[in-house]
């Protein structure tokens, strides 16, 4: 018998047996396996999100234990602040390297956590006039065509990573085989096991990877042996931030991607859980924007809510913020044990490449998802060009440089998305040229 809200001990309730998940069911937000399943499903969102996470203080310089640490307290903020209505794991978001790399020029790194720790506030008091004016202009300001779009790109901006890390070496391209052998276990553990073990495959994935790397011999020995000299405890290595108008004025610009990031994750839970979570889009970005100042304020990268764990609650329909608790838990754990963290930092370059193939891949075609049930209609030239420009914009990775000022691809499609949509519906309206106002067929070309 279900517990009444009063009586209720959890704020989950068990969904069915615990044990297994029935075709074509889902785990909602409020619902958990039993709590063993629920810790592996925890601990396979660690694995999705450790890679990046870790990527982006490897490149700006700052501290990844520090990184680690604060990304497991901003999530448990999150699900704070959200109420545990939104599952989502805030990791270093890519939108922060280029204007942080720009900071740390002439500011060193306490320049770039101030300019961090402003961004953080600014989308803070977004999510507050959202929360307080409600996110009906946001549903105006981004359509389905615009957030599927959105999505759609930085899967597919993502898409080099998984090949060379970016241009770093690393991914399916150092090691092929350990990549392909990692990916076919994701694969084959999907469609070969049933219930739990099948909804573990990204964790599957990369154990498998793991071990045939190291049977042969293709683990990395300088991580290796920094995991045999590495402590079992110790504190993160924190920074104090400093601030100068220069580097938030390169940082602040951030906060376009991350309201695009936040609001395109709100919808592709929504869209995969069936569940109408606009009321909560303020307090997205109001945790969102509190992580990222804590993360600031202690030496950590700026966050965001992660489309690699996007990826795994597509592939395990298990959608509990129950399990991101344990994820968040994991971290800071994580982050205060240095050992673990070096184990971490052995995983071959080709296992992540492996998985993040899946991953990335399931992250654009959410986006195409968000199209289908936002009943998207492409024989409309506005959403066509809308989508079409702005995916090949954050695919290709358009970059555009202004003085210190730096634009990938993500922020450039975000912006092509909405100035595209926003631009050409306007001036087909001053025309009438919109669908709705055309008279009589349209001429052929």
């Amino acid at each position: 018998m279900t517990q009444s809200p009063t009586t209720r001990r959890s704020p989950w309730a068990l969904h069915g047996d615990g044990r297994s998940v029935r075709p074509g069911d889902v785990v909602r937000p409020d619902e958990r396996l039993s709590w063993p399943r629920t810790v592996g499903v925890g601990v396979q969102h660690v694995v999705a999100m450790f890679g990046a996470t870790f990527t982006v203080p490897l490149i700006t310089g700052f501290p990844p234990a520090t990184t680690l640490f604060f990304s497991g307290i901003g999530t448990l903020l999150f699900l704070l602040i959200t109420g545990n209505r939104l599952p989502s794991y805030l990791g270093s978001s890519f939108a922060f390297i280029a204007p942080v790399l720009a900071a740390k020029t002439g500011g060193g790194i306490g320049a770039a956590l101030g300019g961090i720790v402003v961004a953080g506030v600014a989308l803070a008091l977004v999510g507050v006039v959202v929360h307080l004016a409600g996110a009906r202009w946001i549903d105006a300001l981004m359509p389905p065509v615009v957030t599927g779009a959105i999505v759609a790109l930085i899967g597919l901006n993502l898409a080099p990573v998984a090949w060379d890390g970016g241009g770093a070496g690393t991914g399916v391209k150092a090691q092929p085989l350990i990549a392909l052998v990692t990916l076919a276990a994701i694969l084959v553990t999907t469609v070969v096991f049933r219930g739990f073990l099948a909804r573990l495959s990204i964790l599957l994935g990369v154990v498998v990877g793991w071990v045939l790397a190291a049977l042969t011999g293709q683990l990395d020995q300088q991580a290796v042996n920094g995991l045999k000299q590495a402590a079992w405890v110790g504190l993160p290595e924190f920074h104090t931030p400093s601030f100068s108008l220069r580097a938030v004025v390169l940082v602040i610009p951030v906060i376009l991607v991350l309201i695009a990031e936040n609001a395109g994750h709100v919808k592709a839970v929504a869209a995969m859980t069936g569940r109408n979570l606009d009321r909560d889009m303020g307090r997205a970005f109001l945790g969102d924007g509190v992580a990222t100042v804590l993360a600031g304020s202690g030496g950590g990268s700026g966050t965001t809510t992660y489309a690699e764990n996007i990826g795994v609650m597509a592939a395990t329909r298990v959608y509990s913020t129950a399990a991101y608790w344990v994820a968040g838990g994991t971290a800071i754990l994580l982050g205060l044990c240095p050992k673990f963290g070096a184990l971490i930092l052995t995983v071959p370059a080709g296992v992540l490449g492996g998985a993040t193939t899946a991953l990335y891949g399931l992250i654009a075609i959410l986006g195409a998802r968000i199209w289908i049930e936002g009943r998207v209609d492409f024989h409309d030239p506005v959403n066509l060009l809308t989508a079409a420009v702005a995916v090949i914009v954050g695919a290709a990775n358009y970059t555009l440089t202004a003085g210190d000022l730096s634009f990938n691809g993500i922020a450039l499609g975000t912006a092509a998305a909405l100035v595209i949509y926003h631009g050409m519906r306007l001036i087909a309206r001053l025309r009438g040229t919109t669908p709705e106002s055309r008279r009589g067929p349209e001429p052929e070309l």
